[in-house]
């Protein structure tokens, strides 16, 4: 990939990650399984969109023009705009429309524009006006606390929230974590056993399904040299 990246971490709650790119020249490349929902801002050629995004459930290929600038914010599990239902997203993503004044509509208002800078700022006015929320259940879930409701309805908040199942949702963390694994240098043996496959064939079908690259070309690529 022919991109210049930074990124940088968040002081608000509810954001993972905030990113920027460039790209030199246009090109591809495999977008992984994600378990997080995203806004992602575009520039290219004059035009500017603004695009919320869902989880992703599998590897994709992904086309990318030369001289189109991109910034992200990656946002924690169970951050959700409630007025895009995340099951809509997933797999997918919105483009809002475009206000005057390098601003977008959203929930018929007019928003400026965030910037890699003020992005913090702007995630607060979000939560502010009840556009960006969380949901506490996700994280019981995922650390296994005791919730004072039905499983069934866990299960319908925790969906809600993530546009994922719970089992979808480990299955991509844990692909993720074998693929840090494995570009550390760690042997595919002991990525299947630090990642908790069952077995080689299994982290290989996970990881072609969630990275696109089997077990063998991940340390192939990012290995020690």
């Amino acid at each position: 990939m022919e991109f210049i990246f930074d990124e940088r971490e968040s002081d608000s709650p509810l954001v993972d990650l905030v990113w920027q790119t460039h790209s030199e020249r246009d090109g591809s490349f495999i977008s992984t399984a994600v378990s997080r929902c995203e806004m992602v801002i575009t520039k290219y050629k004059g035009q500017v969109t603004f695009t919320v995004r869902g989880p992703e459930t599998k590897a994709t290929h992904v086309q990318y023009p030369a001289d189109a600038e991109f910034f992200g914010i990656r946002l924690k599990p169970g951050a959700f705009m409630p007025h895009l239902p995340t099951g809509e997203l997933t797999n997918n993503g919105i483009d809002l429309p475009e206000a005057p004044r390098k601003s977008f509509w959203l929930n018929s208002e007019a928003w400026e524009l965030p910037t890699f800078e003020n992005a913090d700022v702007f995630i607060a006015r979000l939560m502010r006006a009840g556009m960006l929320v969380h949901d506490p259940v996700v994280d019981a879930v995922l650390q296994n606390q005791p919730l004072d409701m039905s499983l069934r309805s866990a299960q319908r908040r925790f969906l809600r929230a993530t546009g994922l199942t719970r089992g979808t949702f480990e299955q991509i963390e844990r692909a993720r974590q074998a693929v840090q694994l494995l570009e550390q240098g760690t042997s595919i043996a002991d990525a299947v056993y630090h990642a908790g496959y069952a077995d080689q064939p299994h982290l290989t079908r996970s990881l072609k399904r969630f990275v696109g690259q089997t077990p063998a070309q991940i340390l192939r690529t990012d290995g020690p040299k």
